[in-house]
């Protein structure tokens, strides 16, 4: 007889309490046999259900009382496991309960602002790197405080671990940007896009095309006016069928797609055969290290070709020399983003921009090339944060 113990909590938690000494001395390996148990197919009246689990996980150390904090320690380890990873494990350390109350405050916080109406959308140009003209804008997400401070999407990134407060902010975004380019449409400004980036929470709720219709349908603002950013994270995760499904129904209806900081992460070009998209956004990380014989450089390259065959169009992110954005063109990248051309801006002030320097607008003229304006130690943490 086992003396590993089962107990169910209620609805669909379960506790098991581990005695045995060769799981106590290897608790991921017994994570890993409840895992490899479940992959077997459960008949329940009939049909076949394929179960899941997240595993929190906790030893009983020297200078515990009693078992109540090993059992406290458990639940810090599955709530964390939850918000960063379901379907996985995590092992209790000391400190954990520490960032876990850090992302609760976060979460708070981000829900008040949103039901105080403190969100808001800053925008920032996407040019053609040809003429240095605008062709469209991000938009990026932005909190103010009760103190008047606004504050980057990279400050409360915590909080997005929240389904609810993703999918409320992606609302939001949505709605403000959808109104925004209608009153630039209505001021005769043909601005051809504005780009929103998407959580992973939007598109597991299954209901992604009907939220994009409803909030730009709602401005009389046409989805051709509207491109989806999905971060390279959330294109790669443990979901990414799911993922790659509702890119495909997205692009079947008209929306074009996106895929943000390319490079940051582990997303394929391969990848791209199987789940394509409109245009990739090159990362930062690797404009940053264009240098002769540096192996950025040949990535960034290489990276432009196969979109270009693929026939992707190549943004590049976080620009911040005119040396980047020449070596840029040089290499066939067609558009770029960065400080270099302008920071992030409320409505109001884009209108104004968008106004001189927009393609289409008569009379337009090039970006002046914002350089030693002092804004990199913003853009660094603009490029961390993608948007929301």
């Amino acid at each position: 007889m086992s003396p590993n113990v089962t107990f169910r909590f209620g609805g669909d938690e379960f506790a098991v309490i581990v005695r045995e000494p060769a799981t106590l001395a290897n608790i991921e390996g017994g994570a890993g046999r409840i895992f490899d148990a479940l992959e077997e197919l459960a008949d329940c009246a009939g049909n076949m259900v394929a179960p899941a689990a997240t595993i929190g996980g906790a030893v009983l150390a020297a200078g515990d009382i009693d078992g109540s904090s090993v059992c406290q320690n458990a639940d810090f380890a599955l709530y964390h496991a939850k918000e960063t990873g379901r379907g996985g494990f995590v092992r209790y350390w000391p400190g954990i309960d520490t960032r876990i109350t850090h992302r609760i405050g976060a979460i708070h916080s981000v829900s008040a602002a949103i039901a105080d109406d403190r969100i808001s959308a800053y925008y920032q140009p996407i040019v053609q790197l040809d003429n240095f003209e605008i062709i469209g804008v991000e938009a990026l997400c932005r909190l103010k405080r009760h103190d008047g401070e606004i504050l980057s999407a990279y400050a409360f990134r915590e909080a997005t671990s929240d389904v609810r407060v993703a999918t409320a902010l992606t609302d939001r975004m949505l709605s403000i940007a959808a109104g925004d380019v209608r009153r630039w449409l209505d001021e005769d400004i043909p601005l051809r896009f504005v780009s929103v980036n998407v959580s992973a929470a939007d598109f597991y709720a299954g209901d992604l095309l009907h939220k994009l219709d409803g909030s730009f349908g709602r401005a009389r603002v046409p989805l051709d006016h509207l491109i989806v950013e999905v971060n390279e994270d959330v294109w790669m995760g443990r979901n990414d069928r799911i993922v790659a499904r509702e890119v495909k129904r997205l692009r079947e209806n008209g929306v074009r797609v996106a895929l943000d900081n390319f490079g940051s992460g582990q997303a394929p070009l391969t990848h791209l055969m199987n789940v394509p998209v409109d245009a990739i956004k090159i990362d930062r990380s690797l404009i940053a290290e264009l240098w002769p014989n540096e192996p950025s450089t040949a990535i960034v390259k290489g990276v432009i070709e196969i979109a270009h065959e693929l026939g992707i169009q190549v943004i590049a992110e976080g620009i911040e020399a005119e040396v980047e954005a020449s070596q840029l063109w040089t290499m066939g990248c067609e558009f770029g983003q960065g400080f270099v051309f302008s920071r992030p801006m409320g409505a109001a002030e884009m209108a104004a921009l968008l106004r001189r320097h927009l393609n289409g607008i008569i009379g337009a003229v090039p970006l002046r090339l914002q350089t030693g304006t002092g804004f990199q130690g913003f853009a660094q943490d603009e490029r961390r944060t993608g948007t929301i």
